[in-house]
């Protein structure tokens, strides 16, 4: 497959870069496994983000890459020191790709960026990225502020550009896998099913709410500021109501406070944490390695594609 190629691995599945969940043990797991594994830069220091990498290397000898939020106020300096250290596929979102993608790319990087809409992915096509993640509105942590659902989003995307296209955002075993690839993707990325592994760096607590989560359990807040998608509690339901009620970006800041997502993630606050989990959070039951996530995807995708029922008599 192209994208198997383009990255270097043996499925064309993709762990997504989540912060407090990706780090080194995670990211080495799934790319041992055969995926491709992404250390996820959005929660690190620049000093951890280099310990992490001298980590990731010690546990794989395989191909693996680096998740980098452009908003993010250490991206430039964590960008710097990736290519320092000679990584060079790099996963990026939440910004503008065209400032950063020539740099990366005049390095011998392979740049993949993170969009919500068929415009966008035209845009990262055009300023030299070599694939996109089109991620879908049902997926977990910041989401785009189109609301469009994966199953939509996907062939337009596909329609759209001609380099290879991941799909993201509502995947969790093979049935989606093979979907995705039926829409045209070349691959998938996945986040909430990692996030809820042995690997996953998130809380114990965290990651034993997940696996007890309803499907109804999700909700999209803060779509003044920047759009995610969190497990409900305490903290969800109120801004919730402040939102209800029209309050300011400026109030929903102060509501939001520091280090929500530390607290609730890393920290295991099931209330006054910021949760960040996608809507497939309401198929996951179990906690297993990376690796028999990627095991169990490639097998299910198999028997799926095995199964499908002929349409003519």
């Amino acid at each position: 497959m192209k994208l198997c190629a383009l990255l270097g691995i043996t499925y064309p599945i993709v762990q997504g870069g989540m912060i407090w969940a990706s780090g080194p043990a995670l990211a080495a797991a799934v790319s041992n496994a055969g995926g491709l594994g992404l250390l996820g830069s959005g929660s690190m220091t620049p000093e951890s983000f280099t310990a992490a990498l001298v980590e990731t290397r010690r546990l794989t000898d395989r191909p693996f890459g680096v998740n980098v939020p452009l908003l993010y106020s250490h991206a430039g300096e964590v960008l710097d020191l990736a290519l320092a250290a000679g990584v060079r596929l790099f996963f990026t979102s939440a910004g503008n790709p065209a400032k950063t993608t020539p740099r990366l790319k005049a390095a011998g990087a392979t740049v993949v960026h993170v969009v919500s809409t068929p415009r966008l992915a035209k845009k990262c096509q055009d300023c030299g990225c070599d694939a996109v993640v089109a991620e879908g509105f049902e997926a977990g942590g910041h989401n785009g502020r189109d609301e469009l659902t994966t199953l939509v989003l996907v062939p337009q995307v596909v329609d759209a550009v001609t380099i290879p296209v991941l799909a993201a955002g509502g995947i969790g075993d093979g049935r989606g896998l093979a979907a995705a690839l039926s829409l045209g993707a070349s691959g998938v990325q996945l986040g909430s099913r990692f996030a809820a592994c042995r690997e996953s760096g998130l809380h114990e607590r965290f990651k034993q709410a997940i696996v007890a989560a309803a499907p109804e359990d999700t909700r999209l807040i803060l779509r003044k500021l920047v759009p995610v998608r969190c497990l409900r509690n305490a903290f969800v339901e109120r801004i919730l109501q402040a939102e209800e009620r029209g309050a300011s970006g400026e109030e929903l800041l102060t509501l939001l406070g520091r280090q929500r997502s530390r607290l609730g993630m890393l920290e295991g606050e099931l209330e006054e944490g910021e949760l960040e989990i996608g809507q497939i959070s309401g198929l996951l039951r179990d906690l297993p390695t990376a690796g028999e996530i990627v095991t169990a995807l490639v097998r299910d995708y198999e028997r799926v594609r095995g199964s499908l029922p002929v349409l003519h008599a």
